[in-house]
């Protein structure tokens, strides 16, 4: 069995990747705070939980990757890094997935069944982390999105982690540069926009734990962030981390300019306008069609790569003359391809409609 050295209390920074090479091992500090000795550029890898896999592909790795999750196979919607890649379909079990087993002990007996050099994992804490090496006798590196739900940088770090590992370095900081300059490019196209200019905005029909109508909405959304908006959840009491529930009654208080609807709760969304179609033609946004549908991007955690695809669609409605160059589905299909290598655009407008335009069910 490889040996590990934990040190409790460990913060993890931006000097997390002080990591040592000896011949053909590395010893590198996870992201919950552990010593982990791993191969230098292993053949079979094993990705659990959430996120995990989808950071393997940002970095072209995904020839390494020995067996997916159950949830992968049968969940396939709204993931364009598995989307990308229908080999990844073939590939053996290596546990069940899904949200249920976050913080969990992996199927170690299906790991086993593949028996990688290295397991790379998500959401879990440095003791478990450890028993599950003792136990399999196989490096196992902890990554880490950070909050669940929201961009949190500690995922570049992730990146680099996981990039020296795998010797893919280079393309770990080019995906970081990539996210840092659209998230600049977006800024400076909406950072000299007055606060007294700016519309008010709503986000409905946002997953949590299962799919929600209008009511579903979130404080810290990332495209709204990222665009500066001036999104009304923000003063909405009450909270689960950012995501909040408001009632029709708030929602009519708040009265948005502009509406959009996280097309993984469009259907909700719709089946709730039918019944109610009187209470949503008093909201200013339905009165003047100004709803307008988003991609899901929650599934899994962050795909960062549809995050920033309905940063761009929101910022064109909300700023148009700031971004007249800006063809959203063009510029998700740009994105798509540099995150995950195919244009996957087309296979996600099947499953969730077009990105950006007016609510469908307007018409």
């Amino acid at each position: 069995m490889k040996s590990i050295y934990y040190r409790t209390g460990l913060i993890i920074g931006l000097a997390l990747l002080a990591v040592q090479a000896s011949g053909t091992t590395l010893t590198v500090t996870d992201m919950v705070g552990r010593q982990v000795q791993t191969p230098l550029n292993p053949a079979k890898i094993v990705c659990i939980g959430p996120g995990t896999l989808r950071l393997i592909v940002y970095l072209q790795a995904e020839d390494r990757v020995a067996g997916v999750e159950d949830m992968e196979k049968t969940d396939p919607e709204g993931r364009p890094y598995w989307i990308a890649h229908p080999e990844l379909h073939d590939l053996p079990r290596c546990g069940p997935g899904g949200p249920a087993g976050i913080g969990k002990k992996p199927d170690l007996e299906a790991i086993m069944n593949i028996y990688p050099d290295v397991i790379f994992i998500t959401y879990m804490g440095a003791a478990m982390a450890d028993e599950v090496q003792a136990t399999l006798g196989i490096p196992v590196v902890v990554l880490s999105y950070g909050s669940l739900g929201n961009f949190d940088e500690k995922v570049y770090d992730s990146l680099r982690l996981a990039g020296k590992i795998l010797n893919r370095e280079r393309r770990a900081d080019e995906v970081i540069n990539y996210v840092e300059d659209l998230r600049k490019d977006l800024n400076q196209r909406t950072d000299d926009v007055p606060e007294s200019g700016k519309q008010g905005v709503f986000v409905g029909g946002i997953g949590y734990r299962g799919s929600y109508g209008m009511e579903s909405t979130e404080k810290d959304y990332i495209p709204l962030d990222w665009v500066s908006a001036h999104n009304l959840a923000k003063q909405v009491e009450g909270r689960i981390g950012t995501h909040v529930f408001v009632d029709k009654e708030t929602l009519l208080l708040l009265d948005p300019d502009i509406i959009f609807i996280d097309s993984g709760g469009s259907a909700l969304v719709e089946e709730d306008y039918r019944k109610k179609r009187d209470f949503y033609d008093t909201l200013r946004a339905f009165k003047n069609r100004q709803v307008f549908m988003l991609l899901p991007f929650n599934y899994y955690t962050t795909n960062i790569e549809t995050a920033l695809a309905d940063a761009y669609a929101t910022a064109k409605i909300l700023y148009t003359d700031n971004f007249k160059d800006i063809d959203p589905e063009e510029k998700a299909d740009e994105i798509y391809t540099f995150m995950v290598g195919k244009p996957v655009y087309h296979e996600m407008k099947k499953d969730f409609g077009r990105l950006g335009v007016v609510a469908p069910f307007l018409n």
